[in-house]
């Protein structure tokens, strides 16, 4: 069995809400025949902490159904709490009482986490208001680009300051209100500089049109914060090519809302339902939705899966031969890149992923990451600039390393659920999105123990 030494977790991307395994394993074992189960996800990641922003920034009590009980949740309602913002939890509901873009407290350090979103999601709802504040992260937060984002909130009239690496937190922001006018920025390396921007643009002293100098790679997700915007009573103007959107100063109206769930969270149980030819039903989510990861249910459908798309609910019906020898884009809906990896391996023909350069910007470089991960497999994979192929093969006995990236930890631990002796060193990293995965990997069969 082949060893590996793991990448040392950042122990201060956890919160609270972790599964506390860091610094363990679990080994896993095989189902015992087919998966078959009906159940139910939490809150998306992606919606949750868009709508706690918004909430925050509302006007009125606002009611939150279906959070997402996570890391990255949990870092940013402890910003905002710190922040002064009220805020109740009652089961999986929060009550938000809103501040109508003007901050109780005017300076205070403020860390969060591993959290993407809120890292992105924050300087522009900061730089509405009027105050001093200090931003910082984990080691690895440390290292994702906010450039394009924080030069534009700059050239909108906040002063940043940096006390690391230019465009990186740490950093201390200087807000005195934001400047309306036009501002470009890049959606080449994340979407997410857009979605922060448009999320603080009500708030500021004049109308703010926000132009998109190039692609953008995950589109949909502008489009989400789009939708939750006019969910809260803002109306953003989106000009005929999609590359520039306008908003007028205005005020987010409180509300009671309902989370769909973390699609991307879905497609490891659909994708378990497909390598052991069994049946998994989600319930409470729609094919309409707007999460991109829902393309995965294509792909599946692709390698052989029968899916059915019910109002309510997502069932997939597993094949007893998973078909490959296909190349597909997984631009807008890069989240699966690393589940279609990782059932790669047991398909009749190789696989290829492409487009998908801007996940080696995320947690860790997944695309460098799961090639050596399955390479430890004895399973052969080519890297390239944006993707991988991954070939045909008998995955091996091996403690794989997910390099402290929850999406890693839980794409390898399908293979756990066909190859018996697979081990996942630093399990706890999947507290950033599902912090009690492998509780329910075990209901469903996988053996999971701790080591």
């Amino acid at each position: 069995m082949q060893e590996t030494t793991k990448h040392e977790p950042d122990r201060r991307a956890r919160s609270p809400w972790s599964q506390h395994l860091e610094g363990q394993e679990v080994r896993l074992s095989p189902l015992h025949g087919a998966v078959d189960a009906t159940i139910t996800i939490p809150g998306s990641k992606s919606f949750t902490n868009r709508a706690l922003l918004i909430a925050a920034l509302a006007k009125g009590t606002t009611r939150l159904q279906g959070i997402l009980q996570s890391d990255d949740s949990y870092w940013c309602m402890n910003v905002l709490r710190e922040l002064g913002t009220e805020i109740e939890m009652d089961g999986d509901t929060v009550i938000i009482q809103g501040n109508e873009g003007h901050w109780p407290v005017t300076k205070a350090d403020l860390y969060v986490g591993a959290a993407g979103t809120v890292a992105r999601f924050l300087p522009g709802a900061l730089a509405v208001g009027h105050g001093e504040w200090a931003i910082d992260g984990s080691k690895r937060m440390a290292e994702r680009p906010l450039a394009p984002l924080l030069d534009a909130l700059s050239t909108l009239g906040a002063d940043i300051r940096y006390k690391g690496n230019l465009g990186c937190v740490p950093l201390t922001l200087h807000a005195d209100g934001l400047n309306g006018g036009e501002v470009t920025v890049s959606g080449a390396v994340s979407s997410q500089f857009i979605s922060g921007l448009l999320l603080a643009a009500p708030y500021a002293k004049d109308t703010l049109t926000i132009r998109i100098a190039d692609q953008i790679v995950q589109r949909d997700y502008v489009e989400m914060t789009l939708d939750m915007m006019w969910a809260f009573g803002v109306r953003p103007e989106v000009h005929e090519d999609g590359q520039a959107i306008t908003i007028q100063p205005s005020v987010y109206e409180a509300r009671t809302f309902m989370l769909e769930p973390d699609v991307s969270t879905c497609g490891y149980f659909w994708a378990l339902a497909a390598l052991t030819n069994g049946r998994v039903r989600i319930e409470g989510i729609s094919a309409q939705t707007r999460q991109p990861d829902i393309e995965l249910l294509s792909v599946l459908e692709k390698m052989g899966c029968s899916v059915t798309r019910g109002e309510h609910y997502i069932e997939v019906r597993g094949t007893n031969r998973i078909k490959g020898g296909f190349t597909v884009s997984m631009q807008r809906w890069s989240d699966q890149t690393l589940t279609l990896a990782a059932l790669a391996p047991f398909a009749d023909g190789p696989i290829t992923l492409t487009d998908a350069a801007h996940i080696r910007h995320h947690e860790c470089d997944r695309i460098a990451a799961m090639c050596e991960e399955l390479g430890k497999l004895g399973i052969q994979v080519e890297e390239h600039a944006d993707g991988l192929t991954v070939y045909p093969g008998e995955p091996q006995p091996a403690l794989l390393d997910p390099h402290d990236d929850h999406r890693m930890a839980m794409a390898l631990s399908l293979i756990g659920a066909r190859v018996d002796g697979v081990r996942i060193a630093d399990p706890g990293c999947v507290s950033k999105t599902c912090p009690d995965f492998f509780d329910r990997w075990r209901e469903l069969g996988v053996g999971v123990e701790v080591i």
